[in-house]
């Protein structure tokens, strides 16, 4: 390899693309609003007022700009968006299939859904006994309504953890990068499951909607599993990557 080759080499790898500039400056505004939110616990709990049963529609508070932003989060992974949503979240629709050519394997893609999907719950379960150990906390009262909120918002500051720096979850999935995610689009319902134990109209329609991306996400994977598949699906491949959002695995994988 020549010099101006390997020059060349370290100019794309330092690169980064405008889907993970985004994504960096996602994560820094989710890390301001955690340590607000932490602040905001000791200094002004009243803040929190619209977590209580009938207290979202009592007085406009911050919370209610979060809930709005969660809520637009979810709404753009149930409807199709040409640009700045990464394909991990919308290979569910048809506009973003690119179907292999030459067609594909039909038992290989049907071995894959299964193996992934066995992983998927695996994850499913561990993560399930988790909550159901805040539940608990929750039931002796050894924790409130303000603190399983905060658990919510960490969690989404761990969710740009595992986009960007590195995702605990690809042990169990062997997922080579978020594009390919087979529980990409679960974010939000691990999100916010700490909410189940919350009553009110802010935790409910959280949860509900969440859920509802969770169905329509495992129902196109059953319906069609071919837009899940790099094998059956080319828009997955690393050669036809657009977003680079995982810069540092397709760095490896190159």
């Amino acid at each position: 390899m020549n010099e101006r080759t390997a020059t060349n080499l370290v100019a794309v790898k330092k690169k980064i693309s405008p889907m993970r500039k985004n994504y960096i400056a996602r994560f820094i505004g989710r890390c301001i609003v955690l340590c607000l939110s932490i602040l905001f616990a000791f200094q002004d709990p009243a803040v929190f007022a619209p977590l209580e049963a009938g207290g979202f529609f009592c007085r406009f508070s911050l919370l209610h700009i979060l809930w709005l932003v969660w809520m637009g989060d979810m709404l753009l992974q149930m409807v199709y968006v040409k640009k700045h949503v990464p394909l991990g979240s919308q290979k569910l629709f048809r506009q973003r299939y690119l179907p292999a050519k030459g067609g594909f394997d039909a038992d290989g893609l049907r071995n894959y859904i299964r193996e992934r999907t066995r992983s998927a719950y695996q994850v499913f379960l561990i993560y399930g006994l988790g909550i159901g150990a805040l539940g608990l906390f929750r039931h002796l009262e050894f924790i409130g309504d303000i603190s399983l909120l905060i658990v919510c918002i960490f969690f989404y500051v761990c969710d740009l953890i595992c986009v960007l720096i590195w995702c605990p979850f690809r042990i169990f999935m062997k997922t080579r990068c978020c594009t390919e995610c087979r529980i990409f689009n679960w974010d939000h319902l691990m999100m916010f499951s700490p909410l189940l134990f919350v009553d009110g109209f802010f935790a409910r329609i959280l949860v509900v909607m969440a859920t509802a991306v969770f169905i329509l996400w495992e129902y196109s994977i059953m319906a069609y599993p071919e837009r899940f598949w790099e094998m059956s699906n080319e828009a997955l491949k690393c050669s036809n990557c657009t977003d680079k959002l995982c810069s540092q695995y397709c760095g490896k994988r190159r």
